[in-house]
């Protein structure tokens, strides 16, 4: 079974869809390779012109697998958000059920979020023993940095109409409507010139506050991380 489904429809609109419906569309190493192949893809491609990122089932993503071979990804995590944040294309995270972890990075760099109203959000690593690292960049561009020190401390989940309210999510849409919802975006994404968003995101990258982490950073942050992940209070 393709744990990563990817379409282009004739409108130009990618769509990448996290396909472990079982395991709550948890990644893996494999998984995050195939993410960042696609971005890379459709990011160059110039008949794409907005890439979608949904889950199958139930939920969005419960984040990262946890047990079993943590064989590394290509690309860190960090690294991965990164490339997210920076396509040069509209991104629209379409939210239902559990965003959780490295599943909420993933969403926080897309440039829209939409949710559906019974989505919950966390950022639940010191729950796991260990922190979120590098992702504590992305969760702050897009909540801002108090609501990141609540629920990075305490990693409590969160509602969508919360996530709304602190600036993560940008529309909410009743589940069953979620699809019609999906659709007006896209029509209203699809009326800028490519070009002219192409250029605008670079403007943002540039204005966005913090400002987006160096390479140096990332992997500064990513070294840390991967300390914690592997201590005693982790395992």
């Amino acid at each position: 079974v393709e744990t990563l489904l990817q379409s282009v429809s004739d409108r130009g609109i990618a769509t990448i869809t996290f396909n472990r419906p079982d395991q709550a569309n948890s990644y893996d190493s494999a998984m995050l390779d195939a993410l960042t192949d696609a971005f890379e893809r459709f990011g160059r491609d110039s008949a794409v012109r907005l890439i979608v990122i949904r889950g199958a089932g139930k939920h969005f993503s419960a984040g990262a697998a946890i047990g079993g071979v943590a064989a590394r990804p290509r690309l860190s995590m960090g690294e991965i958000c990164t490339l997210i944040d920076a396509v040069p294309k509209p991104t629209i995270a379409v939210v239902q059920g559990a965003c959780i972890g490295g599943a909420l990075a993933i969403a926080s760099c897309c440039d829209i979020v939409l949710a559906s109203r019974v989505a919950t959000f966390s950022i639940p690593e010191v729950r796991l023993g260990f922190a979120p690292g590098p992702l504590i960049a992305f969760f702050v561009r897009a909540m801002g940095y108090r609501t990141v020190r609540r629920y990075s401390l305490s990693g409590e989940r969160f509602t969508a109409e919360e996530g709304l309210r602190v600036g993560l999510v940008g529309k909410l849409g009743d589940p069953e409507a979620l699809e019609r919802e999906l659709d007006e975006l896209i029509d209203q994404c699809l009326l800028g010139a490519p070009g002219a968003v192409a250029r605008a995101k670079e403007t943002l990258q540039r204005q966005a506050p913090p400002p987006a982490l160096t390479p140096d950073q990332l992997r500064e942050l990513q070294s840390a991380f991967d300390a914690i992940s592997a201590s005693d209070e982790a395992a």
